[in-house]
């Protein structure tokens, strides 16, 4: 559907992308992920025709598009900041790119009903002005005025970050379940990993204009290409060199670059392990490993706990579920359960 051919983008002397090659499937959910500053704005930005390659093609459903201008690609945009008209109603908001192409004021009542019931705009909201409506109602304002065009490919800046947390996860599921029952092809770019693992199909992750892994979530986090990936995706443990010697496995290289991620680590003496003895955890779970530690500190998360636990030189981090159990004070000592396998090394 979307393919980026050895794309090269340069603002003067400096190169922000500097070989892109990279294809998005048609109806899939694409994210471009990674730091501030990556290039993954500019690929978006590119794709939608506000930037010129410097270098390299763009094909858009198998035809060249990088010469053509924005509004004949057929993408629709939503930015960070929305970029809506405060001053005019969410009906003339949404009505807006068809007014420009001089649509007939039937048609474009239609398409404006029509696409406002899709992201769940009420008729007493299309006759608000759009600074009187909150920013999760804002955000599908933007989202419609995008999609009445009826764009081949809708991509998305960004559009949750001015939004508060709970909203911001309140309304991923809703752009999800949005884009799944539309079934348009979307690029999603966000700095925000959790963001990126719930609501994609495939993930690209960039670092410093490079493309260092694409992927689904699930191979994004559980297998990382590269350090970086690695570290930037979810917490993660750095691991010494005498940690990895004492897991004793023959596969594993003490002076390699070596991670555990959270959850791959159980604590005995927890909630976690209290239904079952440590002799348990080695019958059921072949091939895990116990090291001795103590524990120096806590942070409560309300559902689970992490603990900090120094051992073989490593300050290694445990997630453990919350059952009301009296928590492992500071100085405790306890067994850490590991499976060699799932270090990750680099």
């Amino acid at each position: 559907m979307i393919r980026f051919e050895n794309v090269e983008v340069r603002f003067g002397d400096q190169v922000a992308i500097p070989d892109l090659t990279l294809h998005v499937r048609e109806g899939e959910f694409f994210t471009l992920l990674g730091p501030s500053g990556c290039g993954k704005t500019t690929a978006l930005r590119t794709l939608a025709g506000f930037v010129e390659p410097s270098a390299g093609d763009i094909r858009i459903g198998g035809e060249i598009a990088t010469r053509l201008p924005s509004e004949k690609r057929r993408v629709g945009m939503v930015f960070q900041n929305y970029a809506l008209f405060p001053s005019m109603s969410v009906w003339d908001n949404i009505a807006f790119g068809l007014t420009v192409l001089k649509t007939g004021k039937a048609e474009t009542g239609r398409r404006v009903r029509e696409i406002a019931d899709t992201v769940s705009l009420t008729t007493n909201q299309l006759a608000k002005n759009v600074s009187e409506l909150s920013g999760g109602q804002q955000q599908r304002v933007a989202i419609a005025r995008a999609l009445v065009l009826e764009p081949r490919i809708l991509l998305l800046d960004e559009p949750l970050s001015n939004l508060d947390a709970k909203l911001r996860v309140q309304l991923r599921e809703q752009l999800k379940n949005l884009q799944a029952d539309l079934g348009i092809t979307t690029v999603y770019v966000t700095h925000d990993q959790e963001e990126a693992l719930t609501m994609s199909d495939r993930i690209a992750v960039f670092n410093h204009g490079v493309v260092e892994q694409v992927g689904t979530p699930e191979e994004i986090y559980n297998g990382s290409a590269t350090e970086f990936v690695c570290t930037f995706i979810g917490a993660i443990n750095p691991l010494t060199d005498d940690f990895v010697r004492a897991l004793g496995s023959d596969t594993l290289i003490p002076s390699a670059p070596s991670y555990l991620r959270l959850e791959k680590v159980a604590l005995e003496r927890t909630a976690l392990d209290q239904s079952r003895s440590p002799a348990d955890i080695r019958s059921r779970d072949l091939g895990v490993v116990r090291l001795e530690g103590v524990v120096t500190g806590r942070s409560y998360h309300g559902a689970f706990s992490t603990y900090s636990v120094l051992s073989h030189g490593a300050t290694v981090r445990a997630t453990v579920a919350e059952n009301g159990a009296p928590p492992l004070a500071d100085g405790t000592p306890t067994s850490l359960y590991v499976d060699p396998a799932a270090v990750l090394q680099y």
